[in-house]
């Protein structure tokens, strides 16, 4: 039995050596994958993704603020009785009941109001503002599971051609054509890119969890392969319309245009709040018939009605007064700088967009076609013996180099436009 278990070790121990990856495939096949189109992306995004679920709570919390501001305040009833001595005195007991309620002066009901009402709008802004934000985050990392993607398809192809020469280079030492050094270099060459392979479908698989994870998708889910290419990016775009156009629909810049309108409301009801209110108060006391023998007196009913009139020593203090006036000027100053930020944000993110094009331009015009060529030259010189190994290597280094970055290129237009976009405030990217 102990030689029995000794031997199933010793085999799994084997299929381990043999198969490092096993355990890895074995998971990834369990792991069913599906394919995605950004427009169902952002779908998700929008109603899975749970920051912006519990973002979502601030407008039924500033609802629920603008139900509570317009409540007046609550009227106070009270009761009490009293015992005259009437085991001693004979004087009877006596009740009272009396309402009593504050009457606010100086518009501080509407003074609440109008704050509540203007801290609603200032929330929906930024619900849009966090929206815009999740948005552009989410079409950036939809963006790099497509190039992750393109850069395994480049790794790929490079192994495959790689891996043709290892063979053709095996033949060839067969034939005595080369020598062995130059055979056992091309595979290890092989090897390598192979390698290359795996770390970039590691990245890969990494970047297809990070979408996940954004529209709260468990781990044991299914993958989301995201479809698509960078090849609808191309914009035509004025310094001058976009800047305007940001002052009309960039959130961040209307959040601070409203902050000033919450400021301005938190000092008219902290003026509002200095006003003295008056106490109004009605009630009614009644005393039992007194049967003692000096001061008999019948029972009776008295109605009495009063003003109150609170003395405001706290007046003297007008620190709140003051603080809304402090923040009403530290709002006026964010929103002046909101705006020279706007505009520098959007001549930077346009000049950004425009190199990128530029760039892409360049990649597509010569570079790409001129390192195939020399790939393709070398590669069909070595073959008839005219050329090393060490240069083919080198010219497909070069040429796996610039496909390589040809790709990262495009990933960076792409970012480029959504970072403009963001910056202004409109958005039309749909891949």
């Amino acid at each position: 039995m102990k030689n029995k278990w000794i031997s199933l070790l010793v085999t799994c121990f084997l299929l381990l050596w043999v198969c490092p990856n096993a355990v890895a495939q074995v998971q990834k096949a369990q792991l069913p994958s599906q394919k995605i189109t950004y427009h169902d992306f952002l779908n998700r995004i929008g109603t899975q993704n749970l920051g912006y679920i519990a973002e979502k709570y601030n407008l039924d919390i500033a609802d629920a603020e603008v139900e509570a501001a317009k409540i007046f305040p609550d009227p106070e009833l009270s009761f009490g009785w009293v015992d005259n001595g009437e085991r001693r005195m004979e004087m009877g007991y006596g009740f009272e009941a009396e309402l009593s309620w504050d009457l606010e002066l100086g518009g501080k009901r509407k003074a609440r109001k109008n704050l509540a009402n203007s801290q609603r709008v200032l929330a929906t802004l930024e619900l849009q503002n966090y929206f815009q934000e999740l948005r552009a985050e989410a079409t950036i990392a939809f963006l790099e599971s497509l190039q992750h993607r393109m850069l395994v398809d480049v790794k790929q192809d490079s192994y495959e051609s790689m891996k043709q020469i290892s063979k053709s280079d095996s033949i060839r030492f067969t034939l005595g054509q080369i020598s062995k050094v130059e055979s056992v270099q091309s595979r290890l060459e092989t090897k390598s890119m192979k390698n290359e392979v795996a770390d970039a479908e590691n990245d890969w698989e990494n970047s297809l969890l990070e979408l996940k994870k954004m529209f709260a998708s468990r781990q044991a889910d299914s993958l989301y392969i995201p479809e698509g290419n960078f090849e609808k990016f191309d914009r035509l775009f004025d310094l001058a319309e976009l800047v305007q156009t940001a002052r009309n629909q960039r959130t961040d810049y209307l959040v601070a245009k409203q902050n000033q309108t919450v400021s301005s409301n938190e000092v008219r009801l902290a003026q509002a709040e200095r006003v003295v209110d008056l106490g109004l108060s009605l009630g009614v006391e009644n005393n039992s018939f007194v049967r003692n023998a000096v001061a008999p007196t019948p029972g009776h009913t008295a109605v009495k009605a009063g003003i109150s009139v609170p003395l405001k020593f706290s007046n003297k203090k007008d620190a709140a007064l003051k603080t809304a006036l402090y923040e009403q000027k530290q709002a006026e100053l964010e929103y002046r700088d909101v705006e020279l930020e706007l505009e520098k944000e959007i001549a930077q993110a346009l000049r950004t967009y425009l190199t990128k094009q530029k760039q892409i331009q360049l990649f597509e015009q010569s570079m790409l076609a001129e390192a195939k060529e020399v790939l393709d030259g070398i590669t069909y010189s070595y073959q008839r013996g005219a050329s090393s190994l060490l240069e083919v290597l080198n010219a497909q280094r070069t040429y796996n180099e610039t496909r390589e970055a040809y790709v990262e290129a495009r990933f960076d237009y792409a970012v480029a436009l959504v970072e403009l976009e963001k910056a202004v405030g409109i958005w039309d990217i749909e891949f």
